[in-house]
């Protein structure tokens, strides 16, 4: 975790000191970290950058402790610790004392922010795969029924296959499913899905004439 210098908008101490509306270095907060959480956010809430530099030493290591049990990668964590203590410092007017503890106020933005990046590092993650899948090759037969044959026929063609072989070439063909997402789909062995939509789509050619 960094110091309360490092990373706080304005660099923390300076030539010319925080920025505008910016907490400060929260080096005066020593004597105070030990006040009570409630009255400090208030004061924050009325821009006491000192008041906040005692917030960030009560609640620093726990908003890093949520984030770390939640999203495991210790950088990650620490990014979204930083940006939880930021959000405290512009949104301290938020709390309200009637709801719960200060602490539970910051412990819940903490928990939040964290589940909101793994959301967002798994929908990166989810795009990616999906643009990077290419690894599904399907015969000649499969892109001349998509270019060349009417929907009607080849429903009545693919009516003619067994309910595997429906659902298989279904998925990997129309769906973009790889072999083995097809396997799991369908609780079958990676081997057996290869089988059936190879035997699948002969028949298919069979039936529709394929040359």
């Amino acid at each position: 975790m960094t110091d309360s210098q490092s990373w706080l908008p304005g660099g923390g101490q300076g030539a010319g000191g925080p920025g505008a509306g910016e907490p400060g270095s929260g080096g005066q907060a020593a004597g105070r970290d030990g006040g009570d959480l409630g009255v400090l956010l208030g004061q924050v809430a009325r821009g006491d950058e000192t008041a906040f530099g005692a917030v960030y030493v009560q609640v620093s290591g726990h908003v890093f402790g949520v984030a770390r049990s939640v999203l495991r990668d210790p950088a990650q964590a620490e990014e979204v610790a930083q940006e939880v203590l930021l959000e405290v410092w512009r949104n301290a007017a938020r709390f309200d004392a009637g709801r719960g503890t200060a602490m539970a106020w910051v412990m819940t933005l903490a928990h939040r922010r964290s589940v909101d990046r793994v959301r967002s590092e798994q929908a990166s993650a989810d795009r990616e795969q999906r643009a990077a899948r290419a690894e599904v090759s399907y015969d000649v037969v499969a892109e001349t029924v998509a270019a060349r044959l009417d929907a009607e026929r080849v429903r009545r063609c693919l009516s003619s296959l067994t309910e595997l072989q429906q659902e298989s070439i279904a998925l990997a063909y129309y769906r973009g499913y790889t072999y083995r997402e097809v396997a799991g789909l369908l609780k079958v062995p990676v081997g057996t899905v290869k089988t059936r939509m190879r035997d699948g789509l002969i028949r298919l050619r069979d039936c529709l004439g394929v040359d």
